[in-house]
């Protein structure tokens, strides 16, 4: 697990959204940020992020749909865009919470089998992201969160998003 750093920007632009802990709900998370992403430029500005950042969604929305799944509960995605002005870096955050905060997540301590059609997702969340943990929420919940750090010296100018 790698820690949080803190941001300058009190309030990111954000987007929420509740859905159902099924993989129909899992499949509209992932819809839902490919449009929030695409609406915040990161697809133009950030091609590798923005792809990235869909496969974190995907895993952490399947993860919740999965792993998090309890009777008449859902999950909850959160995406925040914040700007540390300092570091000349946006953050994308991702957040995926569920009602199952008995069940926190831990990268597998084996590789798994060739043929194996799960125990992937936090693999790819690790290697993909700068930065991954997870919070605790009450009542009995967590929070399984990724960071993307969105470098604007690597648009060759200063942007501001």
């Amino acid at each position: 697990m790698k820690s949080e750093i803190p941001l300058d920007e009190p309030e990111p632009r954000a987007h929420t959204a509740l859905l159902t802990a099924t993989p129909k709900g899992a499949a509209i998370g992932r819809r839902i940020a490919r449009q929030q992403l695409t609406d915040w430029a990161l697809n133009s500005l950030w091609p590798e992020a923005f792809h990235h950042a869909l496969i974190i969604v995907a895993e952490l929305a399947a993860n919740a749909s999965t792993h998090g799944r309890m009777p008449g509960r859902g999950f909850e995605l959160h995406l925040a865009l914040t700007t540390a002005r300092r570091a000349r870096t946006t953050v994308l955050r991702i957040e995926v919470s569920d009602c199952r905060g008995d069940r926190r997540p831990a990268l597998p301590t084996m590789a798994c089998p060739a043929d194996s059609q799960s125990g992937r997702g936090l693999t790819l969340v690790d290697a993909l992201a700068d930065r991954w943990g997870t919070l605790p929420r009450d009542p009995n919940a967590k929070t399984v969160w990724a960071e993307l750090d969105l470098h604007h010296a690597e648009l060759g100018t200063d942007v501001a998003v």
